[in-house]
């Protein structure tokens, strides 16, 4: 005669509620996550910062991408409004070694006319988790405490979070019209930048 466990029943049904709540739990959390990363794509803190930092994009044999050439552009506008003294430009080198993305923000900028004394260039971040870190490093090495981020609008919100874990204030500034047009690709950038967020949070 078997034996038939009459708690058995019992604790299947407590595990089937407890994975259900784990699975709300965690939708809940990324669904909190990409409200995040939503507001602060509609935010433009134009604010009085010690520097302003723009995240790098691609760059093609020594020239910004269209991507990277607008967040440089919009750099350069609230450079010339005066908000901060200082330009950091991130990002390391892809396939060609010979330019980084810091690098060449650095020499585009300076050929629009900032001068080279303002301009900080941080050329060995390989993401922008990397690329936060060291400008956390040169940031405190040069006595700064806040910056203004310059990016694409739904990546401001990842970026403030890493910088702020390097101890700054931040404040951002997406480059403008950087959203994607359809509500697919807004989703999908969305969902993107939420996941590299709690992926970071794990891995820290």
């Amino acid at each position: 005669m078997n034996y038939v466990d009459p708690q058995r029943p019992v604790r299947r049904r407590w595990a089937l509620r407890l994975g259900a709540l784990a699975i709300v739990a965690v939708v809940a959390y990324l669904s909190s996550i990409c409200v995040g990363v939503v507001r602060e794509a509609m935010r433009q803190e134009i604010h009085s910062a010690d520097a302003i930092v723009v995240f790098g994009a691609a760059e093609y044999a020594g020239r910004p991408s269209p991507v990277y050439r607008a967040r440089l552009d919009h750099t350069f506008d609230l450079f010339q409004s005066g908000v901060a003294p200082v330009v950091i430009t991130t990002g390391g080198a892809a396939a060609d070694p010979r330019f980084s993305e810091g690098g060449v923000g650095h020499d585009y900028l300076m050929r629009r006319g900032i001068p080279e004394p303002n301009l900080i260039a941080e050329t060995t971040g390989s993401d922008t988790a990397q690329s936060a870190e060291r400008i956390g490093v040169i940031m405190r090495a040069n006595h700064m405490q806040s910056c203004i981020a310059v990016s694409d609008a739904y990546h401001v919100f990842r970026i403030r979070k890493l910088l702020e874990h390097q101890g700054m204030q931040v404040y951002v500034s997406p480059r403008p019209d950087s959203r994607p047009h359809s509500l697919w690709q807004r989703m999908e950038a969305v969902l993107r930048e939420a996941l590299s967020y709690i992926v970071w949070r794990v891995g820290m």
